[in-house]
């Protein structure tokens, strides 16, 4: 019986996720298919009961339900637990488990690029379902000053209460406090293909920037494309959801997938 796998978010239709993962299970044959999954916030329990009645297998989370779905869950482990944010869930003995592979998947496609980087000034841009993650890979590669802004700075503060180290700033001054940070990371939907976008250039930033977007849909969003013909290093979000990817199939399939050229050739060619 073919497995089947899914992923759930709102907006979803941008998603490669299903290019990726079904890509993996025809290359090392697994029978099994991977899509998106129509879901709104009140499905979120039928979600998670059909993967306790094993009609699927697996899914990924991405906005808005990254914590919204924690409390259907019956336990987190690893990163999931320390930021209360999922993006992956599996079954296993009975007992639906969600765990967190954004923290790996931005440690091993950017953190480890930065040289020096327990010594960069580090500024989040958004507070929203990826941010906790952003603020625990940071932290476990060593970072000690990290700012965030976002929109509604109560979020901030909420995410505060579990990190500590927070700086928090005022969406006002981020035109004016971009100027102060080594690192800077567009944690937000600004800049999505088809969405709302930031209102101001990056002109005001350090020579030595470097600068990461967790968006891959456009690859290069306006921030990005201005950032790296100013010099900047500028990193998009496409090898972070690889390797998140990487390590979700891995959960469910006990099968470390590669991530090879002809797979990347793929992915490229559909964000053209």
């Amino acid at each position: 019986m073919t497995k089947k796998f899914g992923i759930i978010g709102s907006p979803i239709k941008h998603s490669l996720s299903p290019v990726l993962h079904n890509y993996w299970f025809e290359k090392y044959k697994i029978d099994a298919n991977y899509s998106i999954i129509d879901t709104d916030e009140s499905d979120l329990p039928n979600i998670v009961k059909k993967i306790k009645d094993k009609d699927l297998y697996g899914i990924n989370i991405t906005l808005p339900y990254k914590q919204k779905i924690v409390s259907h869950l019956d336990i987190l482990v690893n990163d999931a637990e320390l930021t209360s944010s999922v993006n992956t869930i599996y079954l296993d003995n009975e007992t639906i488990i969600g765990e967190n592979t954004d923290v790996y998947g931005l440690q091993a496609a950017y953190l480890k690029e930065v040289d020096n980087i327990s010594q960069k000034k580090t500024l989040i841009i958004g507070a929203g379902g990826v941010a906790p993650s952003v603020i625990l890979s940071l932290q476990k590669s060593g970072v000690k000053e990290i700012s965030i802004i976002n929109r509604t700075i109560e979020k901030c503060f909420f995410l505060k209460k579990k990190f500590k180290i927070l700086t928090i700033l005022d969406w006002k001054n981020l035109q004016d406090e971009i100027k102060n940070y080594d690192i800077i990371i567009n944690a937000t939907s600004l800049g999505l293909k088809n969405g709302q976008d930031f209102d101001f250039n990056f002109e005001n930033t350090r020579k030595d920037l470097t600068y990461i977007d967790t968006i891959y849909n456009p690859l290069e969003t306006n921030a990005l494309k201005f950032l790296k013909e100013k010099g900047a290093k500028v990193f998009n979000g496409l090898e972070m959801f690889i390797y998140q990817g990487q390590k979700a199939f891995y959960l469910w399939n006990k099968v470390n997938p590669e991530i090879d050229q002809k797979l990347i050739e793929l992915l490229l060619s559909k964000l053209k």
